[in-house]
């Protein structure tokens, strides 16, 4: 070691209160001959030395330079004992006596409750579901650590607002017991390693595959809205998320051609489905017109579920009207402030008060006719219900719907995309009116959507535009070859 880097500086002694000592003599930087941290800075306060190692030469001497200034410039006295200027020392005592820093599950917690109010059943769970995904980067790692499915249950089961103080469910206790202990603070989204995490967990399921497109951009949305609350409430000093690039993802807007079902599809699945089931339990005689609605109609399933004999005008000739005011979308019971599974919300993106008038077809009108003369109707004047007059359930509906395509299509058809799902339905039923030449922004008005989602979502399923345009085209073509 040279003479130069032993050589301290110091100022003089001077009086300070007890335990403190402005007698201080600060080292230049050396080598302590170590790789990992493999320089060393050491100084003196009333004859008792101490020292720090940094990992490079530039943070040892932003280290000198920060004491150095506060001998020299702010003249502050040392502590003896732990060699700190007095600043530092306050400081450190005031951060002690500060509040703890706010943790990420009683944040979730906070925020979900001060939302759960004026939130539909829907949101409530997609909130909770997407902050859960968010929770698996959020818990500190190692032994012992549940499962991530288990981690995100325990989450989703924590943040229900009738769920605080009790017991977990005893298959849930101990990833509860992490999510609530293992916890990182709030403040770790702004470590760009922590937030990496984060944004992996918002994009791919729990087997490492892409989540679908509507799920990422929905699990996106609920963490960018409690960042935003992070921030007006103080938590936060920015939102992480508005740095960091949106995910490019595929369209899921746009309807597949492939689940189409034409008219003898469709009246070989409707038919079908009345021999799903024993013929005395009439499980799928009793959905029978709950498709047919789907299809002629172009309702969703949450809106047929809520049909009411009051919203129904169905004339002995002609055409009739469906006057919607009340959707029952599933949601599970601890989302819904009833108890039920299934939420009583107004239209879609409406209004509360808003109703939409839908024709329909003789066809239909003559369906619903024979349906409520066989089943009447169910509790509270539904159309539609189960045996025992309560309300459909999606899993009831979804069940009948397999069945009836194992009877109706032929066996290399059952596990193509073809009317997969009952939602297919309302797609051809949207699809057969667009290429019916029915104008857009009515097609829209009758479904609920506006002109530019039916436009954008139904685009590649329109038939014979390309086909038109080219006739035009070549018409073009010839009168301008007659002029030449």
């Amino acid at each position: 070691m040279s003479a130069e880097n032993d050589t301290p500086t110091g100022r003089p002694h001077g009086s300070a209160r007890p335990g403190y000592s402005f007698d201080v003599k600060l080292w230049k930087v050396s080598k302590t001959g170590r790789k990992s941290r493999p320089w060393r800075l050491r100084w003196v306060v009333a004859g008792l030395v101490h020292g720090a190692t940094f990992a490079t030469s530039a943070l040892a001497e932003s280290r000198r330079s920060e004491l150095w200034q506060a001998m020299n410039r702010r003249g502050e006295a040392f502590e003896i004992e732990s060699g700190l200027p007095e600043s530092e020392v306050r400081a450190a005592a005031e951060a002690a006596d500060a509040e703890p820093p706010q943790r990420w599950f009683e944040f979730c917690r906070k925020y979900v409750a001060s939302r759960w109010r004026t939130a539909a059943a829907k949101t409530r769970e997609g909130m909770a579901d997407g902050l859960a995904a968010v929770t698996l980067a959020m818990v500190k790692r190692g032994d012992g650590t549940p499962e991530d499915e288990f981690l995100r249950l325990a989450f989703r089961w924590g943040v229900v607002p009738a769920n605080d103080g009790e017991d977990p469910p005893a298959e849930l206790k101990a990833a509860y017991e992490w999510v609530t202990t293992a916890d990182r603070p709030l403040g770790d989204l702004a470590n760009a390693e922590v937030f990496e995490d984060v944004l992996y967990r918002v994009s791919y399921k729990l087997d490492g595959t892409p989540a679908a497109g509507d799920t990422y951009k929905r699990r996106r949305r609920a963490l960018n809205a409690a960042l935003e609350h992070a921030v007006a409430s103080g938590e936060l000093l920015e939102n992480p998320l508005q740095r960091t690039r949106r995910r490019r993802v595929g369209s899921h807007d746009v309807v597949d051609p492939r689940v189409l079902v034409n008219a003898v599809q469709a009246r070989q699945l409707l038919t079908a489905v009345s021999y799903v089931g024993s013929w005395d339990r009439c499980r799928g005689r009793r959905l029978a017109a709950f498709y047919a609605v789907l299809y002629h109609s172009g309702l969703r399933p949450a809106e047929a579920v809520g049909l009411r004999l009051s919203d129904c005008h169905l004339p002995e000739k002609g055409w009739g009207t469906l006057t919607l005011r009340e959707t029952r979308p599933v949601s599970g019971k601890q989302w819904t402030d009833s108890g039920e599974r299934h939420d009583r919300r107004g239209l879609k993106a409406r209004e509360a008060s808003t109703e939409r008038p839908v024709p329909i077809p003789p066809v239909l009108v003559a369906i619903l006719q024979a349906h409520l003369k066989e089943f009447g109707t169910a509790k509270e004047g539904r159309v539609f219900g189960n045996e025992r007059g309560g309300v459909v359930g999606s899993s009831t509906y979804w069940r009948v719907w397999e069945e009836a395509r194992e009877y109706a299509l032929p066996p290399e058809r059952i596990d193509s995309p073809l009317a997969g799902r009952p939602y297919d339905l309302r797609h051809a039923c949207i699809t057969r009116w667009l290429n019916a030449g029915v104008p857009i922004a009515e097609v829209a008005r009758r479904v609920g959507n506006s002109p530019e989602v039916i436009h954008r979502r139904y685009h590649g399923c329109v038939d014979g535009h390309e086909q038109a345009a080219n006739l035009r085209i070549e018409r073009c073509l010839q009168e301008e070859g007659d002029e030449v």
